[in-house]
C-alpha cells in the first residue's frame, strides 16, 4: 500500500474520531466508516488506531470486559480518565498523586523508563440522578 492510501485510511479513522466524546471500539469506528461508502477494513482500522494512540492522538482503555476502546485524545499532556460505567461519558484528569506514586515504586524496585495507565471506572452525575427519579 502507498504512503498516501495509509496516510488517507488513518485520516478517515482520525476523522471518525474526532466529533465522539466517547471511547468507541474498532468494529464501531469500522461500522460507521463502512457505512459512510469507505472501503476501508477492519484490519486498517486496527492498524490506524495502533499508529494514532503510537503518536499520541488517540486514547485507548480497556472495558471491563477487556475489550480496547479509542477515543481522539483531547489533551497534549499525561493524563487519566475517569469513565461512567453507564453512558460511557469520559473526563481526562491530571493525576499528580499517581505519578509521584507511579515513580516512587518503580525507583524503590530499581526500574527505569516508566509507563503508567490509570482508568477510573463510576457512574457520572447524571445517571446517578436518572436513578433517583
Amino acid at each position: 500500500m502507498t504512503k498516501g492510501g495509509t496516510t488517507s485510511r488513518r485520516n478517515a479513522v482520525r476523522e471518525a474520531l474526532s466529533g465522539c466524546e466517547q471511547f468507541r471500539s474498532a468494529q464501531d469506528i469500522y461500522a460507521d466508516l463502512r457505512a459512510d461508502g469507505s472501503k476501508i477494513g477492519l484490519t486498517t482500522v486496527y492498524r490506524a488506531l495502533q499508529a494514532l494512540s503510537d503518536a499520541g492522538e488517540v486514547d485507548v482503555l480497556r472495558t471491563s470486559e477487556g475489550e480496547a476502546v479509542y477515543r481522539a485524545c483531547r489533551s497534549e499532556e499525561h493524563h487519566h480518565h475517569l469513565v461512567c460505567r453507564d453512558c460511557g461519558r469520559t473526563v481526562e484528569v491530571a493525576g499528580p498523586a499517581v505519578e509521584r506514586w507511579a515513580d516512587a515504586i518503580a525507583a524503590e524496585h530499581g526500574f527505569s523508563d516508566i509507563t503508567h495507565t490509570v482508568e477510573v471506572f463510576g457512574r457520572c452525575a447524571e445517571c446517578t440522578a436518572a436513578d433517583a427519579r
